[in-house]
């Protein structure tokens, strides 16, 4: 199936679609399809605060390029000054469970508020992207959140993904042209070395090579997973 059809199939009959982007390039490649294929899903991003400059221009530079809204969500502030009060600012650096405890504030609550009530949520997520994500799915059944979660770029390598830049294009973040393939919070992302993995400068003080902010990392009992 095209990216379009895969689009159109996923959104068909669903009363609450959610497509969560982090302005890298494979979301970009998502918006500009759904802004054509499925407009019916609602676009959001986690404005969490410590962004690159880059990235936050590039929300306003695609919702005029598309002629759509992305919606916003932003750290309850009150649930944030405690974690810097606790931690401080940079407190993420001293420990997993502090830099867990960050992404739950600045990450976590906010996307359970993006998908409250969504039926389907739409991500970027590609099997290429790291070891840990070498399995993905086309569409998983999201048993924490009780939704289908759907990821139609699963199966695309990156050679495709800049393919498809190329040939519509999609504006995309600068920072990929500076070795930033995976890009997150400013603080905690890097510029990868050559042989690295795309999400090796995310966290990078870190040792553990499955390391996530949490987002797609679920205690999931029971996937039934759907083929492209």
């Amino acid at each position: 199936m095209s990216l379009d059809d895969r689009l159109a199939f996923l959104a068909q009959g669903r009363k609450n679609a959610v497509f969560t982007t982090s302005l890298g390039i494979e979301d970009q490649v998502l918006t500009a399809a759904l802004a054509s294929a499925a407009p019916s899903v609602r676009i959001v991003t986690l404005e969490t605060g410590r962004l690159f400059e880059e990235t936050v221009s590039l929300i306003e530079e695609t919702e005029a390029k598309y002629g759509i809204s992305i919606e916003r969500f932003r750290p309850d502030a009150q649930k944030l000054a405690e974690y810097v009060q606790r931690h401080g600012v940079n407190g993420f650096y001293e420990s997993i469970e502090a830099r867990k405890a960050c992404c739950g504030v600045r990450k976590l609550e906010p996307l359970a508020r993006a998908l409250e009530d969504a039926d389907l949520w739409i991500t970027g997520l590609r099997r290429g992207q790291s070891a840990n994500r070498s399995e993905v799915a086309f569409a998983e059944f999201d048993a924490d959140r009780d939704l289908l979660k759907a990821n139609p770029l699963a199966d695309w390598d990156i050679e495709t993904v800049r393919a498809y830049v190329e040939a519509e294009g999609v504006p995309v973040n600068p920072l990929h042209a500076r070795g930033y393939p995976s890009i997150g919070c400013e603080p905690c992302t890097r510029a990868i070395k050559p042989g690295e993995d795309e999400r090796a400068g995310r966290w990078w003080w870190e040792n553990d090579q499955k390391r996530e902010c949490g987002l797609h990392v679920a205690g999931v009992a029971e996937q039934s997973q759907i083929t492209a």
